[in-house]
């Protein structure tokens, strides 16, 4: 899709972060690195962590200990996910966007990928 043809709502709108959750802020604005430091972008009515610089790349950040979480809360925390993800992901290439979902963990990205292979999944390796 052409910039002149774009959605209105798909233009990046930078906004204040979501959360109170400063660890994962500063991953978000360090992966990939963001476009918009210490802020979300808001793209097709759906907030993102981040707009990568130099790229039309969204990305969404998870940074659970996920390791530290029993099988169950792995499995809970996965199920949770999967669908916001997608809908991410549908939002962002429905505007002209690619999307990544940056994650702690390889254990993380592996269980993300075993239910869905087709996301595109990072190792970003921040701390909580």
């Amino acid at each position: 899709m052409t910039p002149e043809r774009r959605r209105p709502d798909c233009e990046p709108t930078p906004v204040p972060h979501a959360g109170e959750d400063p660890p994962h802020n500063a991953c978000a604005d360090r992966f990939p690195p963001n476009r918009y430091p210490g802020k979300d972008v808001l793209v097709g009515g759906k907030r993102f962590d981040a707009l990568q610089v130099g790229v039309r790349v969204l990305w969404e950040i998870k940074t659970h200990r996920f390791d530290t979480y029993n099988a169950f809360i792995r499995r809970m925390t996965i199920q949770e996910e999967l669908p916001l993800l997608r809908e991410e992901r549908d939002i962002a290439a429905a505007c002209g966007y690619g999307f990544v979902v940056g994650v702690s963990t390889q254990a993380h990205k592996d269980a993300l990928l075993a239910e869905d292979q087709s996301l595109n999944i990072v190792v970003t390796g921040c701390k909580r």
